[in-house]
């Protein structure tokens, strides 16, 4: 009777110590899943330039943007290949929690709310708002009281949206999930002013007569763009914060800029 009591309690302490080792290789192992699969798989939005945007590089469509080379050089210190997921920007952090890719990077804030459902990245920019109008109007907006009750519009789902909601009015915003279909929309006039991060409103400001950038001094809550990972993913946060330390030491995210700018030049 006392073996077979001694036997069991052995056996539960085998189990015990089995289930732990198990929890610490599950823990520990997100990086090393990544390497055993070889790639780093990415999720973004590719229609916000400078940061992800479609061009063509060698007769073929291509996602490029500094975002990507970010994305790129994570990928390099793993010692695997990158894979690039485009998709709506509102789905994003959905499909990272449904471990549709490893993380995000797509021009996006870790504002109190997300922070809820996703861990993130050290800040790798910083972060500031704009408004992108017609040029004819470029004077017609001096403050942001002015735009109260004006028809302008954001990418659902986007910090720029909450801003949009705020200082035109809910009953005045309209959420699309392409920023390219907004512009086309301020163009036409059914849009009065659409809302966007600071880069790219210069972008499409410098690459278009008919539009103008202004800056009305919309206030920033948020510490600046991060890349976001699925949420207790605390290995491969802190392995990026490790990637972008050393790209921010080499000033190698304005290099990233630089070339990104040259290549939506070259698109326009």
């Amino acid at each position: 009777m006392k073996k077979a009591i001694a036997l069991l309690l052995a056996l539960v302490t085998l189990l015990s110590l089995t289930a732990c080792a198990g929890k610490e290789d599950a823990a520990s192992s997100a990086l090393d899943q990544i390497k055993q699969k070889g790639e780093l798989v990415v999720g973004t939005s590719a229609d916000y330039p400078p940061y992800e945007f479609h061009t063509e590089v060698d007769g073929k469509d291509t996602i490029v943007g500094f975002d990507m080379e970010i994305a790129q050089a994570i990928a390099d210190k793993l010692g695997v290949s990158l894979k690039i997921v485009d998709m709506s920007f509102d789905n994003l952090l959905m499909s990272l929690a449904n471990d549709e890719f490893d993380l995000v990077i797509a021009g996006l804030t870790a504002d109190e709310e997300r922070r809820k459902t996703t861990d993130f990245s050290d800040p790798y920019l910083e972060a500031k708002n704009l408004i992108l109008v017609r040029a004819e109007d470029a004077d017609k907006y001096a403050s942001l009281d002015d735009l109260k009750g004006v028809k302008g519009g954001a990418q659902t789902g986007s910090k720029p949206y909450n801003n949009c909601v705020t200082y035109c009015g809910e009953e005045t915003t309209v959420g699309l999930a392409k920023v390219q279909d907004l512009v086309m929309e301020l163009e036409a006039g059914k849009l009065d002013v659409v809302f966007l991060d600071y880069m790219t409103v210069l972008s499409y400001a410098d690459a278009k007569e008919d539009l103008a950038a202004v800056d009305l001094g919309i206030p920033e809550t948020s510490d600046g763009y991060s890349i976001a990972v699925k949420k207790g993913n605390t290995e491969l946060a802190e392995f990026i914060n490790g990637v972008l330390a050393e790209l921010k030491e080499q000033n190698t995210i304005e290099q990233f800029i630089v070339e990104a700018k040259k290549l939506e030049s070259a698109a326009e």
